[in-house]
């Protein structure tokens, strides 16, 4: 392709104007302005008069005429030269940036992978055939992306966001993702793509100068719960102008299902078919997309198709296939460019152990109470204040904290102790008469989080709601009862810190000859492997991060990061090997030799991102150890 490019002049009346003509110099042929007026005119025929006049005949648009010229008339007089057609004295440097340009806006014709190369990243094969052999080409997009975790599906997002924005295709992009993951969309966006998106916030919709945010931000990410419990927010992104594309992480949450003859429709459903309304392109992404019943699959199947998936499931009469629309790949399906499989063999080992007496009397010890103060709740009356299941849960922690640490249930039994005795002493001050009863209303902890609070909140917000409910949940009913209770926490707090300074931590001691296994430390070779440890309670934390310091005699062999650390900070605190070419599930590609557990697993909150860990720097990635 041949391009030409100059300061196009025009024909006859756009011309090139030259200095002031001079009288001796004007003969048949000339064209020249000021003679009748600023028109151009060509001259036909000229007579002198001495030195100082001139008379000429003219040619002009309006015919012709004739004029005598004088001395005084030159500064008037300019000859007018005809412009070629195409001139090259234009702008070099804007006519490069011009084609520069053109060229980008073009490339994609020519590089069919444009977006890899123009991001930071190493993508495999299936998110290469996810982009551009499922995605890309359909027009519009509606689809689902399920494949298992690991595979990488923020990075297979950013590729479709990022080679529909050089295609020209897209410019309001929104991202809807649960509130614990969208710093991470952010950040791995703006990492690896060099895409800057807006987190929405409160703030930003109360500074908003139109009063929608969504119509001032064109790439946005907004919390999948603040938008599906607010209708304000929702008629604002229904009024706001129409989305390129709107990315749903978790999309699972977007949920309906049937009971009796009736469909639930939940908030964050509806808020699934508003964005699918609203936007050209619709792209659904979870790990999760089936829970075993096929008619709430298939309403999870009508955000993208409403008129497909219309009515209920019935087997033997409908049949949900949905291959045109989705692609679930599992992780054995899932391989590098060389042929070998993504995630590696995992295995899997079980260290067992055995309390010791102290940690056996402190186990039963604490179990009596929680089972005495469970009792004394199930007493309580129902009275709309959530007291009974304020209490519960607390006691649950407790439990929780129990199984974690010594740290964890000694400090978590101070702190309970602290908490108690000072209320202890407001209700003696404001006993009045012989009223020897405590004030009946529980303290205000707010709602107990559900389901839904618990996947939207941050692990800090969650810690410092369980940390307040269990300082101060208590079912005594007189001041009778709590200093009885009080009492027994005496006991139990001197006997965990007995415990905690009397070195019989079995799970510590575990996980020390954990750190010389030969699978964690090669001595023959100087080697450490890294290791990940999970923890749930921040004492635990905190415990053993002092205690792996103290082993190692080196601050920095161990990096700790929990929902209270800055995103600077706990970014600094990667693992400098880890991978580019994916999210935070690419963390399966160290193949780990073994995993640990010390504790019976179940799902916490870390599972939902919203976690905290020790992690001990090395040279190789390692088994991960939860408490």
């Amino acid at each position: 392709m041949t391009m030409i490019v100059g300061s196009r002049s025009g024909s006859f009346g756009k011309k090139k104007h030259v200095p002031m003509v001079k009288l001796e110099t004007i003969v048949p042929g000339s064209r020249l302005t000021g003679v009748h007026g600023e028109i151009p005119v060509e001259i036909i025929a000229t007579r002198a008069y001495g030195s100082d006049a001139v008379e000429v005949t003219w040619k002009g648009p309006d015919g012709l005429g004739d004029r005598i010229l004088y001395r005084d008339d030159e500064p008037q007089l300019r000859s007018v030269v005809a412009a070629r057609r195409f001139s090259f004295d234009g702008d070099s440097h804007l006519f490069r940036l011009a084609s520069e340009a053109f060229r980008i806006r073009l490339a994609y014709l020519f590089d069919p992978y444009v977006a890899v190369n123009a991001s930071q990243i190493e993508p495999l094969p299936h998110q290469l055939t996810a982009v551009y052999g499922a995605m890309l080409e359909r027009q519009p997009l509606r689809f689902l992306l399920a494949d298992d975790p690991g595979a990488g599906k923020t990075i297979m997002a950013g590729l479709l966001i990022k080679e529909l924005l050089i295609r020209g295709s897209l410019e309001r992009c929104l991202v809807i993702a649960p509130g614990s993951l969208v710093e991470q969309w952010q950040d791995e966006l703006k990492d690896k793509f060099d895409l800057s998106f807006a987190i929405m916030s409160r703030e930003q919709i109360e500074a908003s100068v139109t009063g929608n945010p969504f119509a001032e931000h064109p790439l946005l990410i907004a919390r999948l719960d603040m938008l599906s419990r607010n209708d304000d927010l929702k008629a604002k992104l229904e009024a706001a102008p129409e989305w390129d594309l709107i990315v749903c992480d978790e999309a699972h949450r977007m949920s309906a299902s049937f009971f009796g003859q009736e469909v639930k429709y939940t908030k964050r459903f509806q808020l699934g078919a508003l964005a699918g309304r609203v936007a050209r392109h619709f792209l659904l992404m979870t790990a999760t997309p089936h829970n075993g019943k096929e008619e709430d699959f298939q309403l999870f199947l009508g955000l993208l198709d409403a008129d497909r998936f219309e009515g209920r499931f019935r087997e033997g009469v409908h049949k949900v296939n949905p291959s045109d629309m989705m692609r679930r790949l599992t992780k054995e399906e899932l391989y590098r460019f060389d042929g070998s499989p993504l995630f590696p063999e995992r295995r899997a080992y079980t260290v067992s152990y055995e309390l010791s007496s102290r940690e056996t009397q402190l186990y039963e010890a604490v179990t009596h109470y929680v089972r005495e103060e469970m009792n004394r709740a199930g007493r309580l009356a129902d009275d709309g204040s959530r007291r009974r299941n304020n209490v519960g849960f607390a006691l649950q922690i407790l439990q929780r904290r129990l199984a974690s640490s010594p740290a964890a249930i000694h400090e978590s039994l101070k702190r309970r102790l602290a908490r108690l005795e000072g209320r202890l002493e407001e209700e003696k001050l404001n006993r009045k008469g012989r009223d020897a009863s405590p004030s009946r209303k529980e303290p205000d902890f707010g709602a107990i989080f559900d389901d839904d609070d618990l996947e939207e909140a941050t692990g800090e917000e969650i810690e410092a709601h369980e940390e307040q409910l269990l300082d101060r949940a208590t079912a005594a009913q007189t001041i009778a009862e709590l200093e009885a209770e009080i009492a027994e926490l005496n006991r139990l707090t001197r006997m965990a810190h007995k415990l905690r300074h009397s070195g019989e931590d079995t799970k510590w001691r575990e996980l020390d000859h954990i750190l010389e296994d030969p699978m964690v430390h090669d001595p023959a070779n100087d080697i450490r492997r890294k290791i990940v440890i999970f923890t749930e309670a921040r004492d635990t934390l905190e415990y053993l991060a002092t205690r792996i310091r103290n082993r190692t005699g080196e601050d920095e062999s161990v990096a700790v990061i929990h929902g209270g650390v800055p995103r600077d900070r706990r970014r600094a605190q990667r693992p400098a090997g880890r991978p580019g070419a994916g999210d935070l599930d690419h963390r399966a590609r160290a193949p780990p030799l073994a995993r640990s557990q010390v504790a019976p697993a179940r799902r916490t909150r870390q599972d939902r991102g919203g976690g905290q860990g020790a992690h001990a720097p090395g040279d190789h990635s390692s088994p991960t150890s939860r408490s």
